[in-house]
């Protein structure tokens, strides 16, 4: 299970919108299966079919993440027209069998956050709990 907390979840559903129609990115970092910070980084594909992140904008978060103790715990990006599910190119990208792989999808009126684990080709759905708790 990912737990996100509300606000979190809020940012990246706003980040979602702001970069419409471009799919946005970024990592969600935190301490055993709960997020506490989340990292925008810019997708340099600027493309709403697939992404890219910035090489020094990942650095850069994981060595905050690092001084911080909080490890990555997601790749998020989102889908503007399309369900919240991996795509052929998400799932073939998908190189980090430790983390989850989070999909905020813009495709209905009312925005979905889905997150899944993708191993060696294979997709499985995660728990995901959107927590109302502020989590320091």
């Amino acid at each position: 299970m990912l737990i996100l907390p509300e606000k979190v979840a809020s940012a990246i559903i706003e980040q979602a919108k702001k970069g419409l129609p471009e799919e946005v990115c970024g990592y969600l970092a935190g301490t055993g299966d709960t997020v506490c910070r989340h990292y925008p980084l810019t997708n340099t594909d600027a493309s709403g079919e697939h992404f890219s992140m910035d090489p020094s904008e990942q650095f850069a978060a994981v060595k905050e993440m690092r001084s911080l103790g909080l490890r990555p715990l997601a790749v998020y990006h989102s889908h503007p027209e399309t369900p919240a599910r991996p795509s052929k190119e998400d799932i073939r990208l998908a190189f980090d069998p430790r983390i989850s792989y989070v999909i905020v999808s813009l495709a209905e009126k009312t925005p979905i956050i889905k997150s899944f684990k993708i191993r060696g080709g294979e997709v499985s759905l995660q728990d995901i709990k959107i927590s109302e708790e502020v989590i320091p």
